[in-house]
């Protein structure tokens, strides 16, 4: 069944950076689908926000699982037909690899895997998935949450504060998935569909810790003005706010 309201779906959607990106995206008026892995924890979280008057809804969604991705496409497709946001927002950091460190001499092969499985493969598999119902939107915006810590340009750059920062697995990840960024905004520069990343910046939550500076309110902004963004928008492009970061 096709509907007039915008349906977005946000990954990594039932705490931080996730449920404050529902959160705001309800209040434009759309209805929100709120994935996690764990469906109680999601029912939960999406209680809360429909307590505040919006419309969202909790569907179980581990973008490591090939068959929680063709259920939440089975879903979308049966329910409303199409897609017309997804933002990419589920992310890790592994608990073996220090944050605040250069790890690329120690850092386990399982480390990378298990980073990536997450930050990366589960990214493109999941778009990919359910890029035939993002093409029935008429303006099909996808966000993948990024970091700038995937930016080699900044980290090549000696005078740059990412300089100071190199957990290689979650680094090379994001790196990762900013190239994804690019080559499918390339893919689909024909189309109404617009592709971009976005830095939320270092935000108060389980990844960034309570020693960052910037509340979840302000993290989250970036992704969904991307998210949000009209047709004379950018496409293939890496923000934090208004401001571009070179890849």
């Amino acid at each position: 069944m096709m509907t007039e309201q915008a349906i977005a779906l946000v990954t990594g959607a039932n705490k931080g950076l996730g449920l404050e990106t529902c959160r705001q995206l309800a209040h434009h008026k759309m209805t929100v689908l709120m994935g996690a892995r764990d469906l109680k924890i999601g029912r939960e979280a999406a209680d809360g926000l429909q307590s505040e008057g919006m419309t969202v809804e909790p569907v179980q969604l581990d973008v490591t699982r090939a068959d929680h991705i063709a259920q939440v496409v089975a879903f979308i497709e049966t329910r409303f037909g199409r897609l017309d946001i997804l933002v990419n927002n589920a992310g890790m950091i592994h608990p073996d690899e220090p944050m605040f460190a250069n790890s690329a001499e120690q850092v386990s092969l399982q480390a990378l895997r298990e980073t990536f499985e997450v930050n990366f493969f589960g990214q493109v598999a999941l778009t990919q998935a359910l890029l035939p119902l993002i093409k029935k939107s008429s303006a099909g915006r996808i966000v993948n949450v990024s970091s700038i810590l995937g930016s080699l340009t900044l980290h090549s750059d000696e005078s740059s504060q990412v300089t100071q920062v190199k957990p290689l697995a979650y680094d090379a990840s994001k790196t990762a998935l900013n190239q994804f960024t690019v080559h499918l905004a390339a893919s689909l520069n024909k189309t109404p569909i617009k592709v971009n990343a976005a830095h939320p910046g270092w935000v108060k939550t389980d990844l960034g810790s309570q020693r960052a500076p910037m509340e979840v309110e302000e993290g989250a902004k970036t992704a969904v003005r991307l998210a949000i963004i009209g047709p004379d928008g950018p496409t293939g492009k890496f923000f934090h706010f208004n401001e571009e970061i070179p890849w």
